[in-house]
């Protein structure tokens, strides 16, 4: 059955209802009690005719599955990316089938893609694309998003109320919590975790039963715990970058977004100020569930080796999750490094922006300046454009 956290819908009806401007009351109660009833009840009948069209989906199951997690802006895009040019190995969500997570929908989408490429003219590819410059473009030189390109698994649950991205359309990040997943009572945690199951399956039959599951997720970073609980057989893949440009990233660019829908700056700096907080548990969480779980096979990806040498690293990220390259792969993802090393960004971040100290992250997480060697000095931030900035 799809899956609808009721808990976080009432909650945030009220603190829409609650809104002092009138224009974002009225604007957030149409969203929530017109268009989330609406799609939600679409995608449950959607998955409920599943289990009724194809039968073959019960003997699908969800083995191995690899998390990609790490702070915001430390390269997990990038890396997620080159490790899913394997594609006889690894299979993803695409940005449109997060949206779309019901296994009829994909199959009515990508039947309907074949149909617009023979006969049609590529219309319908023409107002998907129009539609993605209009809703992704003033955004790609922060992050590149695609409605063909891999992205987070986290927006499949985005219509039952259980997505972290409901904090860039809604900054209560006080009141709404998505992220500490392990401070959750334990019968919540398995209803999101057998969804999300549900919702991989349903991938899984479409692309190949036998492929590992490959997620990339930084908002999961807080529940890595949690996963190892649910997916004992899972295995892990934590990003990690200087804080100093990660921290500053992140925040200017959900700050971007906040004031794209008109929220005053006080709004914005109160959650500007909770998200910065969250950031230490971010960076320290997951690599102290891998350290306590020995069992539980884990690689951890420096930023500045996978920007300097992306095919090294990811080829030391299979030796460590003890997985074989093939030559194929491994000559493809030469090819596909050397373009990502081509790129560039205009974007460019301070820590006086946000009122951060480099000594206070220093002081946050001193540790993991030492352990991955860290300049002591702080570090300088991008004024102009400069090459290699993957989020």
């Amino acid at each position: 059955m799809f899956f609808f956290d009721f808990d976080n819908y009432f909650k945030m009806v009220r603190l829409a209802w609650n809104e002092e401007t009138q224009a974002v009351r009225f604007y957030y109660l149409a969203v929530l009690c017109l268009g989330v009833p609406l799609a939600a009840s679409f995608h449950a009948v959607c998955f409920f005719l599943d289990e009724l069209l194809f039968p073959g989906l019960r003997d699908v199951e969800m083995k191995n599955p690899i998390f990609m997690v790490g702070h915001a802006r430390s390269g997990t895009t990038l890396a997620h990316r080159l490790m899913s040019q394997d594609e006889g190995r690894f299979s993803s969500l695409m940005l449109y089938e997060c949206y779309f997570p019901s296994l009829l929908q994909k199959k009515t989408i990508r039947a309907a893609a074949r149909l617009d490429e023979r006969w049609l003219g590529n219309v319908l590819h023409g107002l998907a694309a129009r539609f993605e410059e209009w809703r992704y473009g003033k955004f790609r030189h922060i992050h590149a998003m695609s409605l063909t390109k891999p992205d987070e698994d986290d927006i499949s649950l985005f219509y039952s109320m259980a997505s972290g991205f409901w904090i860039t359309k809604m900054p209560w990040m006080a009141d709404l919590d998505f992220y500490h997943m392990n401070d959750w009572p334990e019968a919540k945690r398995r209803r999101y975790n057998d969804f999300y199951r549900a919702v991989v399956r349903r991938q899984l039959y479409l692309n190949g039963a036998d492929k590992i599951h490959l997620a990339k997720n930084p908002l999961w970073s807080g529940r890595v715990a949690s996963l190892v609980e649910a997916f004992p057989d899972a295995r892990f893949v934590i990003n990690v970058r200087d804080p100093r440009e990660t921290i500053p990233s992140l925040l200017k660019l959900m700050a971007a977004s906040w004031k794209s829908l008109g929220w005053p700056a006080e709004r914005q700096q109160e959650c500007l100020q909770v998200l910065a907080g969250q950031s230490w548990h971010t960076y320290q969480h997951p690599l102290q569930v891998l350290d306590a779980n020995p069992g539980t096979r884990g690689a951890v990806v420096d930023y500045r080796d996978l920007t300097s040498d992306p095919a090294a690293t990811i080829e030391r990220v299979y030796a460590d999750l003890e997985l074989p390259m093939t030559d194929a792969f491994r000559e493809s993802l030469a090819a596909e490094g050397k373009r990502e090393r081509k790129h560039q960004t205009s974007f460019s971040y301070s820590l006086e922006e946000f009122g951060l100290e480099a000594d206070a992250i220093r002081h946050e997480l001193g540790d993991l300046f030492e352990r991955f060697q860290w300049p002591a000095e702080d570090a300088a931030m991008p004024p102009a454009p400069v090459e290699g900035e993957p989020s």
